[in-house]
């Protein structure tokens, strides 16, 4: 079946791209060319004409250029960015030069910078934005601007004739998830002026990266066991998880089991939709899907992977980690291949556990036989990093 036509917008509104600025690269400026070139940036922007003719035309050159007046020959440029204030709405000089691409360049500085900006994301058809201030109040009003522009009867009679792409520049890779992270959805790419090797493809895996589900299997309780006292901790995220969502804790690296989050009411006590009941403190949970962390190493700050019934897996932060005594109950299971699995968790009714079809368990109520969802390694783990290598866990 072929995608619709929403389907295919959303495809593109999703893919975030990545630009290249070599405006101050000097020398490096053709070694960072290739490195952007090998992991697939989407454009590469440069000051002056010259600078974008050895590059092929399966990227986008941009040219940005210096100064109060343009070039009387654009080169190859794809996609010329100027500065309205300066050069002119890009609009008019589209409708001058009908063979070249026009986009703008706002420095947002000041509230009428903002308002220019917000003008721009409305009608052209491609904004290249820097904020000066460490804030992003300013990239959320801009966003909101683009949004109102898809819905021209939201948007108060301004002019806007559709969004363009938002291009936002950033100086440290670091900011890339903050970025990407406004109003959820962030602009539609980011452009960065690296310092050195290697930095282009780090902001490649930046925008790339997702985490791929996981491939949960059905496990069978074998055994239900009071275990004494003892540490266990409470995971509490910076994100509401949903009713089949958990993290993943096992005793053994190579196996775990979905403990589900506190979205389920149960008496004396409210919900909690931040939390997960998880397990005893030497418990292993995942960090991402290749690297694991002990429950008592997580701290405010630390990725974990939260983990629905279905096997999709996204990263959340952890606000806190509560380490508590309580009593314990020890869980163990099999799966079908015969791989044995357990899990410590509280001693009490309110820490449950995902059974199939997303079916919740109260981990006390548990009895040989039952179904649980869980998670099978393929490989050992050493310092939280698979390895190859021999090792048992009993």
């Amino acid at each position: 079946m072929n995608p619709t036509k929403e389907e295919l917008m959303e495809a593109k509104t999703s893919t975030k791209q990545c630009w290249l600025d070599i405006r101050s690269a000097g020398e490096s400026a053709a070694a960072l060319c290739q490195e952007a070139l090998h992991h697939g940036f989407d454009a590469i922007v440069a000051a002056e004409p010259a600078d974008l003719a050895p590059l092929p035309p399966t990227v986008t050159r941009v040219l940005l250029p210096a100064g109060a007046d343009l070039p009387a020959d654009f080169g190859v440029a794809d996609l010329v960015v100027v500065d309205p204030a300066v050069h002119g709405s890009p609009r008019l000089l589209a409708q001058r030069h009908p063979e070249r691409r026009f986009g703008a360049y706002v420095e947002v500085t000041d509230k009428e910078s903002l308002e220019r900006a917000c003008a721009s994301v409305r009608g052209d058809e491609c904004t290249v934005l820097r904020f000066r201030d460490p804030t992003n109040i300013p990239l959320e009003i801009v966003l909101a601007a683009a949004a109102a522009a898809r819905h021209p009867e939201a948007a108060a009679g301004a002019e806007a004739s559709g969004p363009g792409l938002i291009i936002t520049a950033m100086d440290r890779v670091a900011d890339a998830p903050v970025h990407l992270g406004v109003l959820e959805h962030g602009p539609g790419g980011l452009m960065l002026a690296p310092t050195a090797p290697g930095q282009a493809a780090r902001l490649r895996d930046v925008v790339t990266s997702k985490p791929e589900p996981l491939k949960l299997v059905t496990l069978t309780v074998t055994a239900i066991t009071h275990a004494g006292m003892g540490e266990r901790a409470c995971v509490d995220t910076c994100t509401y998880l949903e009713k089949d969502e958990g993290i993943l804790v096992g005793s053994r690296a190579k196996g775990m089991v979905l403990c589900v989050s506190e979205t389920h009411p149960l008496p004396y006590m409210p919900t909690r939709p931040f939390r997960v009941n998880a397990g005893a403190i030497m418990s292993y949970t995942l960090a991402d899907p290749e690297h694991t962390r002990y429950l008592s190493e997580l701290g405010a700050g630390d990725p974990v992977l939260a983990v629905g019934a279905d096997g999709r897996t996204r990263h959340v932060i952890v606000g806190r980690v509560k380490i508590e005594t309580r009593p314990l109950l020890s869980i163990d299971a099999v799966s079908d291949s015969g791989e044995r699995v357990n899990v410590i968790v509280q001693d009490d009714w309110h820490v449950r556990i995902l059974g199939p079809g997303a079916a919740v368990l109260n981990s006390t109520a548990l009895q040989p036989g039952d179904r649980i969802l869980g998670y099978l390694a393929q490989r050992e783990r050493h310092v939280g990093y698979p390895i190859d290598e021999f090792c048992k866990e009993q």
